[in-house]
């Protein structure tokens, strides 16, 4: 990361409260919040359950610096929303959905980020989360 920029990382998940959530700890746990450009993008406008393309997009071009952002999803219908973005260019160049679990996922992308890494290795510490065995 020479130029200063991180990897970015959008959390979408149903509910504001859980998207909100895990980018705390995924924050504290990479060091404090500024780390990375890390942006929760849960549930609707009007505080509801669902997610919510709008906001969606605008999260992952907050969180863009140039150097990529990764996407994170909780369930079904997150993952069709962000690929509907995909599809229809509303997501910032060098975005990517990532098949990974929500929270472990999510601490590993931003601790990678917050190091300087670029998007290819955040994408595979998040992907790399499925293998984390816990018995």
């Amino acid at each position: 990361m020479s130029d200063g920029k991180h990897v970015g990382v959008v959390l979408v998940s149903h509910s504001a409260a859980v998207a909100e959530s895990v980018a705390a700890l995924a924050a504290a746990l990479a060091g404090g919040a500024d780390a990375v450009p890390l942006k929760a993008a849960g549930g609707t406008p009007d505080g509801g359950f669902g997610t919510d393309a709008d906001l969606i997009a605008a999260a992952a071009r907050e969180a863009d610096e140039g150097a990529g952002v990764v996407l994170l999803v909780d369930l079904g219908s997150a993952v069709l929303t962000v690929k509907a973005l995909a599809e229809d260019d509303e997501l910032p160049e060098g975005a990517r959905l990532v098949d990974a679990p929500l929270v472990e996922g999510a601490v590993a992308a931003v601790v990678t980020a917050s190091t300087g890494a670029d998007l290819a290795a955040v994408e595979a510490a998040a992907s790399e989360a499925y293998d984390y065995r816990k018995v």
